[in-house]
C-alpha cells in the first residue's frame, strides 16, 4: 500500500509541474485525479497523518481568501499546514493538496490542514475524512444551473454534517441561513459576526435571500442589514433569531484599510472591502477556535497578500491594477461597494464567461446594482469575455456607455495605454486563472 501511495505521490507531482511549466495551465485537479486513481485510499491515508486538526471552509462567497487567510494564521503561530491555495476546492483539488504536501517517501509531515471545499463536493470528499472543523462563511444564490436553489446546497450540507457529528461548526451568524443550517445539523457551534451597524445600505436593491424563516416559513424581521441577507435578524412568529455571537467585531473601520476589535484586540488590514471584515473574522474565529493565542494575527495580516485574484494587485506601465472574483449577485453587489471605497478616478473591466464552471445561465447579471457605478467616479468601463455583449446591454439598461473588447488581454493593454491609471478587474470564476496569467505577463514586461 505503501508503494502505491509513493507512485501517486510522485505522479501528482510529476502532472503538476508538466501543466505548469509545459502546458501553462493550473495542474492541481490534473494531479489530484491521476494520484486518485493510481491511489484511490490516497486522501484518507494522507488525511490520517495530519497530527492535528484538519479545518475545512465552505460557503458561497470567500472562501479561498478565509481558507488562506486562515493557514498563514496557524502557519505564524508555528504550524505545518496543508493547504489547497489555488481554490481548488472539488474532490480532485483536495487530494492534490494532501499529494502535492506529502514527500517522496509517501509521508505526511503536517500539524493541521486547512481544506477549502466546494459545498456540492461535500459528499464526495467527506468519506475520505472528517474534519474537526467546518467554517461556513455564508449562503447566497450561486449558479442555479449547477447548485439549484439554495435549499439543496444546505440539505447536502445538512447531510455531510451528520456524517461528522463530532466536528465542531464555525458559522457567521450574521446570516440566517447559515445559523439556521449549524442549529438544525445538531453540531456543535460556535457564532461569529457584526453586532453595531455599520454600512447605510437604505438605497440598495440587494436581492435578499434570507426573508423567510426556515423553520416556521414567516417573514423575517431585520432590525438592520450589512448586506444581503446578513444583519440583525429575528422571525415574526417563532422563535428563531440570531444566535449570540461568541466572536463579535465592533468599532469597524473601512475605507483605504480596514480595522475592527474583537475579544479586546484591534485587528488591522490594509484591504479593501466590508465583505473582509467576515473573511478574517471569519478565519480569526477558526483559529481561536482551535486553541490558537493567535499573538501573530497582525503580523500576518500585514504581510498577507490574498493572491488568486482576490482583491489582488499589479502595477503596469505605472497603472495600478486590482483584480477580484464576481461570480453572483452577493459578490458582485460587495465588489461594487469595494470600488466606491476608491473615490479617486479609475476604468473598469468586467470580464464575463458562460463556462460550465461559470454555470451557463448568466440571468443573475440582472440582479446586480450595476447602477451604483454612476457614482463611482469611473472613468470608463470595458466589457470583455465570452458574454461580453450581455454585459454590455445590461449596462445600457441602466443607462452606463461602456466599450466592448472580447479579448481580455486587448483591454487590458488599451486600458494601460490609454486609462487613468487606476484600473479594477473584475471577472467570473473561468476567466480568473486566464486573466491573472496575462497580467502576471504583462506585469514582467519592462
Amino acid at each position: 500500500m505503501r508503494l502505491r501511495r509513493m507512485i501517486a505521490i510522485w505522479a501528482a507531482k510529476f502532472a503538476e509541474k508538466a501543466s505548469v511549466h509545459i502546458f501553462h495551465r493550473q495542474g492541481v485537479t490534473w494531479a489530484g485525479k491521476i494520484a486518485l486513481k493510481i491511489c484511490p485510499t490516497l486522501l484518507t491515508e494522507l488525511a490520517a497523518q495530519v497530527r492535528g486538526d484538519i479545518f475545512i471552509v465552505c460557503g458561497t462567497n470567500g472562501k479561498t481568501t478565509t481558507n488562506n487567510m486562515l493557514c498563514a494564521a496557524l502557519e505564524a503561530e508555528g504550524m505545518k499546514v496543508v493547504c489547497n491555495h489555488t481554490g481548488s476546492n472539488m474532490l480532485n483539488g483536495v487530494a492534490a493538496a494532501f499529494a502535492l504536501a506529502a514527500g517522496i517517501g509517501g509521508n505526511l509531515d503536517a500539524d493541521c490542514a486547512c481544506i477549502e471545499i466546494d459545498e456540492a463536493s461535500t459528499r464526495r470528499v467527506f468519506p475520505y475524512f472528517k474534519p474537526d472543523y467546518m467554517v461556513l462563511t455564508n449562503l447566497f444564490r450561486d449558479q442555479l444551473d449547477r447548485y439549484g436553489e439554495i435549499d439543496i446546497t444546505m440539505n447536502i450540507l445538512k447531510e455531510v454534517m451528520q456524517s461528522a457529528p463530532d466536528m465542531k461548526v464555525i458559522v457567521n451568524g450574521d446570516d440566517a441561513l447559515s445559523a439556521f443550517l449549524a442549529m438544525d445539523a445538531g453540531n456543535p457551534y460556535i457564532t461569529y459576526g457584526i453586532s453595531e451597524k455599520v454600512m447605510d445600505e437604505k438605497d440598495s436593491h440587494e436581492i435578499r435571500e434570507g426573508r423567510f424563516c426556515k423553520k416556521c416559513g414567516e417573514p423575517l424581521h431585520y432590525n438592520f442589514y450589512h448586506y444581503s441577507q446578513l444583519g440583525d435578524y429575528a422571525c415574526t412568529s417563532c422563535d428563531f433569531k440570531r444566535p449570540e455571537i461568541q466572536y463579535d467585531a465592533s468599532d469597524i473601520q473601512v475605507g483605504d484599510q480596514l480595522s475592527f476589535t474583537v475579544e479586546g484586540r484591534r485587528i488591522t488590514a490594509n484591504y479593501k472591502g466590508f465583505y473582509n471584515v467576515y473573511n478574517i473574522l471569519a478565519a480569526y474565529t477558526a483559529a481561536r477556535s482551535g486553541g490558537f493565542a493567535l499573538e501573530h494575527f497582525n503580523d500576518m495580516l500585514a504581510k498577507f497578500n490574498p493572491e488568486n485574484g482576490r482583491m489582488e494587485q499589479f502595477v503596469i506601465r505605472d497603472t495600478k491594477i486590482v483584480l477580484n472574483l464576481a461570480k453572483n449577485p452577493a459578490g458582485f453587489n460587495q465588489n461594487i461597494s469595494a470600488v466606491m471605497q476608491d473615490d479617486t478616478l479609475k476604468d473598469l473591466i468586467i470580464v464575463i464567461n458562460d463556462n460550465d464552471q461559470d454555470g451557463t445561465d448568466i440571468s443573475w447579471l440582472w440582479d446586480v446594482d450595476f447602477d451604483r457605478f454612476k457614482g463611482a467616479n469611473v472613468n470608463s468601463i470595458t466589457v470583455s469575455g465570452i458574454r461580453c455583449q450581455d454585459m454590455r446591454l445590461r449596462l445600457k439598461y441602466v443607462d452606463i456607455p461602456s466599450m466592448l473588447e472580447s479579448d481580455v488581454e486587448k483591454a487590458i493593454c488599451e486600458r494601460v495605454e490609454n486609462g487613468c491609471g487606476n484600473l479594477y478587474v473584475l471577472v467570473n470564476y473561468t476567466a480568473l486563472f486566464s486573466t491573472r496569467n496575462v497580467l502576471k505577463r504583462l506585469e514582467g514586461k519592462k
